[in-house]
């Protein structure tokens, strides 16, 4: 029996289990671990976990692992990145207003803004996003160097996709009204695993409310429906500059709350959002 140290965070009702460095878990355990401790009913529940390890012998001192709650490792996660850097803060693993941290998808680097008693504000500065086929992938048969309006159907209903890639794959569906549970969850479903994306996608459902603010359901990959998504939210305002449907900087709203989001075509992009610590706990694992 393994006991493991973790701390849930949320960050806007996206909620992950971070295990942090100095712990005995095998490579090959994650899938069932995290599987196990992310079920709602029978384990701790969280949309993902997240696992740090201190990476002495390299330039970037925190490597960052990420896992939906289906198992599968995911590239990268901008909530989860920001959780990350809470949680170095608040149990005093690191003194620094910024930290870079080595993900599947790259560099990322944030930096605490405001902190007050659990609650936490973090930037979290993105790489530029990409929007060729093969970068997100996306595979009809052809390349295609952007992908705005795509036709594509679902259950003999047609729907125009933009895509994009955040360090992991997004794809997103611009609506007039956002879709009820039952649509949101049907669709999201049937995107997240067609054909035309080989490693899934997350999928973004959004309704333009003004020049500077978008209102985004979120889908994720390997989850389902999940209450915000920090990549999912910079790949929604990324779509909406793309088509000219909003100025640089955006702020993006979620079933609690907001996160701001900024890009200009040819720089990174700058995310800023809220990250809570809800509490800490151990849990044991065969």
């Amino acid at each position: 029996m393994t006991k493991i140290n973790f701390t849930k965070l949320q960050a806007l009702g996206n909620d992950f289990l971070v295990i942090g460095p100095r712990q005995d878990v095998p490579n090959e355990a994650y899938t069932d671990l995290t599987r196990r401790i992310c079920e709602r009913h029978t384990g701790v529940g969280a949309d993902g976990i997240i696992v740090l390890k201190e990476e002495k012998d390299k330039p970037i001192r925190w490597g960052f692992r990420i896992f939906n709650a289906d198992g599968s490792e995911a590239e990268i996660s901008g909530n989860g990145l920001r959780a990350a850097m809470v949680c170095l803060r608040y149990h005093g693993w690191t003194t620094a207003d910024r930290e870079v941290f080595l993900t599947e998808a790259g560099e990322r680097a944030c930096e605490l803004k405001s902190a007050q008693g659990r609650s936490y504000e973090v930037m979290i500065s993105m790489s530029e996003p990409r929007f060729a086929s093969k970068d997100i992938p996306f595979d009809d048969g052809r390349q295609y160097e952007k992908i705005i309006d795509y036709p594509i159907t679902v259950n003999r209903k047609a729907f125009g996709i933009t895509c994009v890639s955040i360090g992991n794959p997004h794809c997103n569906v611009f609506v007039d009204r956002l879709p009820s549970r039952l649509e949101w969850h049907q669709l999201g479903r049937e995107l997240e695993s067609h054909p035309f994306f080989p490693k899934r996608t997350n999928v973004e459902f959004i309704r333009v409310l003004n020049r500077n603010e978008i209102e985004v359901f979120f889908w994720e990959r390997g989850v389902g429906e999940t209450l915000s998504s920090g990549t999912g939210s910079c790949s929604a305002a990324v779509a909406a500059i793309v088509k000219g449907l909003t100025d640089s900087m955006v702020r993006v709203w979620t079933s609690l709350g907001g996160m701001l989001v900024e890009w200009r075509p040819g720089t990174g992009i700058r995310q800023t959002g809220p990250v809570e610590v809800v509490f800490e706990g151990v849990y044991e694992f065969d």
